[in-house]
């Protein structure tokens, strides 16, 4: 099933995701009703509370990147913990499905060490780095409750105020099904 994507502005986005609790949901096919929701837009990564629910899930297919280390990094992460962020700070040029059409430059870490159940509740520690980690932070950051814009500087935010008014409204030219704030 294909879900409409929640666009800036919507609570959801702003809430701290609840724990995902084991024979509640169905995670299979939530995970699979994201990675569908995911591909008809053309995204890399979605969390539960960009199509509106509010629990700690989210996926991820690198493929689309065309990186030899990204063909193979296709994952749920369920209940993710992010345990280590360390490394030196790079910065790259981010896009959201939540905050269609602006990309801005983003400083992260370039490595991760995270705890997280997969969509049969196998449990992992893993460490990332490179893309593979700025992937899962920029995910990781929406089940908390944050938006790439957020370590944006406060004057970029201002020059950028007129276009996330107008996304938030449900004002913007996109080839996915939006749902604007509520």
């Amino acid at each position: 099933m294909i879900y409409p994507i929640c666009l800036y502005g919507n609570s959801v986005l702003k809430i701290k995701a609840a724990k995902v609790k084991k024979d509640e949901v169905d995670v299979i096919k939530l995970s699979d009703d994201m990675f569908e929701t995911m591909y008809s837009a053309d995204g890399i990564g979605l969390a539960a509370p960009q199509i509106g629910i509010s629990l700690r899930i989210f996926v991820i297919d690198g493929a689309s990147l065309d990186e030899k280390d990204l063909e193979d990094f296709k994952r749920v992460f369920i209940n993710p913990q992010i345990i280590t962020v360390t490394g030196n700070f790079w910065e790259f040029k981010e896009g959201c499905l939540s905050i269609p059409n602006i990309n801005e430059f983003v400083s992260r870490r370039e490595e991760i060490t995270i705890s997280y159940y997969d969509e049969n509740w196998k449990f992992y520690t893993d460490r990332f780095d490179g893309m593979k980690s700025r992937i899962i932070q920029h995910e990781y950051d929406h089940i908390e409750g944050k938006l790439f814009t957020d370590y944006l500087s406060p004057l970029k935010r201002k020059l950028l105020k007129g276009k996330l008014t107008s996304i938030s409204k449900g004002i913007c030219d996109v080839p996915y099904k939006i749902k604007a704030s509520k």
